[in-house]
């Protein structure tokens, strides 16, 4: 089979296709149905759990469980990455993961607190497994689009992304809400964790048969290659202290992601727990409508950031997002009825899709000359995970001591302001990059 070239459209829009495989993993386990399944397994008047020896709350174990599986993608990350680059195989490494996550998303079938710690790996296996993936799908920016495709491309994975996950959860969701008992409703969530591993195997495959391998090196692994990722990321260290740009911008990343991915990580479980919803029935319809809510706006926000970054540069476009990304911080400190919560819904999604998607296209639009991609987006993946442990833990203490979960999103205002400040300090080039 030839290989496509770099910019063409059949190439761009295969790599774009893996965010309608893998983004059904987000809306459906990480945002909607699987946090309301987990706090279904809860009395209402009981939300504690014994795991690993000691008592938690039940949102607070969640939170820590999540925040070791992103301290461990982000050890294992440059290990791997290096041995691809060494190698010249980043697409099998993508597919171990997307294969592994699709596991770990059909094994969530078997989840209950009964066997709480086999039901936790595999919500390990599903989480690890997608981000896992990312690191070498996001490598691939540069390889397959040129500095002038990358803003809208990247817009399109992500709006790919949420059409498709959008789909399946209207199935799912079909699938929940027709059932009578509480009981057959819960099946019905075990088997829509079943879907989503499918979906995402059997869709991945055509990103799989049109994306390069790798750039090819004929090297085979050997001792010397197993920390060669670690060096690799301590030699973009170098660099980056030698770009000032890159680093200021990496410094920002580094703290509003930190926040914006805390936020999108623990929302539904927010919503679960703080918003008066009156009935189950209605908590369960109205926290899957707001994700629907969420993913629909999204659509738009990534396209309208789009444009606004075109017109306006990337970083001061940033700098707006992150400012709302505070007042929705404050906003939800406030939210008590299902109304207040789908209005913030609604920002959150005009807000989610262009900052995902402008972040990812701005670092690769930063970089320096080169062809080790995979390392640079190693190191921007590394910087991320960090960051998400660092804020997950953060949240996760704050929920468990106070025992409120208000108290630990309002403190994530601290991270956008933060942030905002850092994007100040970002030099400016020129009007496509500023």
């Amino acid at each position: 089979m030839n290989q496509l070239k770099k910019g063409s459209k059949k190439l761009l829009n295969a790599w774009a296709f893996y965010d309608w495989a893998n983004s059904v993993y987000t809306l459906t386990i990480t945002s909607s149905i699987f946090p309301i399944f987990y706090s279904a397994l809860f009395l209402s008047e009981v939300k504690r759990v014994e795991a690993f020896g000691t008592e938690f709350k039940s949102t607070a174990l969640i939170t820590f469980v999540t925040a070791f599986t992103f301290l461990v993608v982000a050890v294992m990350s440059p290990i791997l990455s290096g041995i691809a680059d060494y190698v010249g195989n980043k697409k099998n490494f993508l597919k171990f993961f997307c294969y592994l996550g699709s596991a770990g998303c059909i094994g969530l079938y078997w989840f209950s607190l009964d066997r709480i710690h086999l039901s936790l790996l595999f919500y390990f296996m599903g989480l690890i497994g997608y981000w896992g993936s990312l690191v070498y799908y996001n490598s691939y920016l540069p390889d397959i689009a040129f500095p002038e495709q990358q803003d809208s491309i990247s817009a399109k994975g992500f709006s790919m992304g949420y059409v498709g996950s959008v789909l399946l959860l209207m199935i799912n969701l079909a699938m929940v809400m027709t059932q009578e008992s509480g009981e057959s409703k819960m099946d019905m969530m075990r088997y829509s964790f079943v879907t989503v591993g499918l979906w995402w195997a059997l869709f991945s495959q055509y990103s799989f048969k049109w994306l390069p391998k790798g750039v090819s090196s004929g090297h085979k692994i050997t001792k010397d290659v197993v920390f060669n990722g670690f060096r690799e990321l301590h030699a973009v260290w170098r660099e980056l202290l030698e770009n000032l740009r890159l680093k200021r911008y990496l410094y920002a990343f580094f703290v509003f992601s930190m926040a914006v991915q805390t936020i999108m990580l623990v929302a539904v479980y927010f919503g679960e727990e703080e918003i008066a919803w009156g009935s189950s029935d209605s908590k369960t319809f109205g926290l899957i409508g707001s994700i629907l809510i969420i993913q629909l706006v999204a659509i738009l926000g990534a396209f309208l950031t789009s444009r606004a970054s075109s017109k306006y540069g990337n970083i001061r476009t940033l700098i707006g997002i992150n400012f709302i990304w505070m007042a929705l911080c404050v906003y939800a400190y406030f939210m008590v009825t299902p109304y207040q919560f789908y209005f913030g819904a609604s920002l959150v999604g005009f807000v989610m899709g262009g900052v995902q998607s402008l972040a990812r296209s701005t670092y690769s639009k930063f970089l320096p000359q080169t062809e080790d991609t995979t390392s640079y987006f190693s190191f921007f993946d590394v910087a991320e995970k960090i960051g998400i442990v660092i804020g997950m833990v953060i949240y996760g203490t704050i929920d468990q001591i106070t025992g409120s979960m208000r108290n630990a999103i309002l403190f994530l205002v601290v991270f956008f302001l933060a942030g905002i400040i850092l994007l100040f300090r970002v030099p400016k080039l020129d009007s496509t990059q500023s």
